[in-house]
């Protein structure tokens, strides 16, 4: 079957592994491109090995290499480079995470691959980009966070700072990284020229950081933790209610008004320091417990029924338990269920990005180690079956 999707022309090769590369091409992959996952022969993608497992395939592997082909290549052989080589010359894009030099020792850095493929576009992300002080530096997600100065406003005012709880370093630059790639085929379909899409996790990180870095240069005063606390908005947190906790977000004054007359609190309203948001926002110690008060006098589902119909922005914490059982989610398609081969059904989070003309999909499970190696080199470069053979008992593939 042909594969569906605005970017069902194009061929990606996803040298990548773990997490930030790999969440890269599973976009990719989601809008229809053709991505061939190329691993090592010997275990392939340290991915592989993270749990949980079932029936033996990890299903953090599965859920970000979803819709790939699976291509075990050799690199550091001679016989492994000249396979990618050729590919490279096919491919639209090339995706990778190594740190910055490990191509170019493997004669695979863009120089040497845009010789070959003028139009070629290469998306290199790593920890700190293909510059500056740090960039031969290792790094990993939670790294990040911490250099980045997420970690810092993370966590409840008196406490240590906390880790984002998913791996929002990756994720950011992933993402950074992908934005990255359609601008450059943008421009190469005016100019017919590729070129390199550099994307560090770190400057992801501080690219996101939006209202701490506008605080800090205009007041001089360090942003710091504030649990659940928006820092220029009150109320905008969560409160428990009498069961469990929710969030309720009064993002301007108009909805401040609105909150205070729906629940019986024009004594809020009036009271001075709590008149505009920039007011509140600097009693905020004061409204505080006063809005907790306020919210134990009755269970969540109770409050978020009325806040609902007042239009005041609410929302539960849901557990991943709840999420899964929730309307919304399941009216938008959020979580597939993809069959594996080995695995059997396994349930993944849906694509987000809903496009009326050419939507995206799932094309399908993460490939076996090297399940597509015989089909993608006979398909792509002309190999025979005894060639392929031979490149199998060498160890190249």
């Amino acid at each position: 079957m042909p594969r569906q999707g605005p970017l069902a022309d194009l061929l990606v090769l996803d040298v990548t592994r773990v997490l930030a590369g790999p969440f890269a091409g599973m976009v990719l992959a989601d809008l229809g491109a053709e991505v061939i996952k190329v691993e090592r022969p010997d275990g392939g993608d340290d991915a592989r090995t993270f749990g949980p497992f079932r029936n033996g395939v990890s299903a953090y592997f599965a859920s970000v290499n979803r819709g790939k082909k699976g291509l075990t290549l050799d690199l550091q052989k001679p016989a492994g480079r000249d396979l990618f080589l050729r590919l490279a010359e096919r491919a639209d894009v090339v995706l990778e995470n190594f740190r910055p030099g490990v191509m170019a020792r493997l004669g695979l850095d863009y120089e040497t691959l845009r010789q070959r493929n003028p139009g070629l576009i290469y998306a290199a992300v790593s920890g700190f980009g293909q510059a500056g002080p740090y960039a031969h530096r290792p790094a990993y997600d939670a790294v990040i966070q911490a250099m980045g100065g997420l970690m810092s406003l993370t966590g409840q005012e008196d406490g240590p700072p906390v880790r984002v709880g998913v791996s929002i370093g990756d994720i950011a630059a992933a993402l950074c990284t992908v934005i990255g790639i359609l601008a450059a085929l943008h421009r190469r379909d005016t100019t017919g020229e590729g070129q390199m899409v550099d994307v560090a996790m770190l400057d992801c990180q501080l690219g996101i950081l939006e209202n701490a870095i506008a605080r800090y240069f205009v007041s001089g005063q360090v942003p710091t933790r504030l649990g659940t606390r928006h820092p220029s908005i009150t109320p905008f947190q969560a409160f428990d209610a009498a069961d469990r906790a929710i969030v309720v977000a009064i993002g301007n004054d108009r909805l401040w008004e609105t909150f205070c007359r729906a629940v019986g609190r024009d004594d809020l309203l009036a009271d001075e320091r709590f008149r505009t948001n920039d007011l509140r926002t600097r009693h905020h110690a004061e409204l505080e417990p006063l809005m907790q008060a306020l919210f134990r006098a009755h269970p969540a589902d109770w409050w978020l029924a009325e806040l609902e119909r007042a239009g005041i922005p609410a929302g539960p914490i849901n557990t991943i338990d709840r999420l899964a059982t929730d309307p919304q989610v399941a009216a938008r398609e959020m979580l597939q269920v993809v069959l594996d081969p080995a695995a059997g059904p396994m349930t993944m989070a849906g694509v987000p990005i809903k496009l009326s003309a050419t939507p995206g999909a799932i094309a399908g499970p993460a490939p076996r180690l090297g399940e597509h190696t015989e089909e993608v080199l006979g398909r792509l470069l002309g190999l025979s079956g005894e060639a392929l053979a031979r490149l199998r008992n060498q160890g190249v593939v």
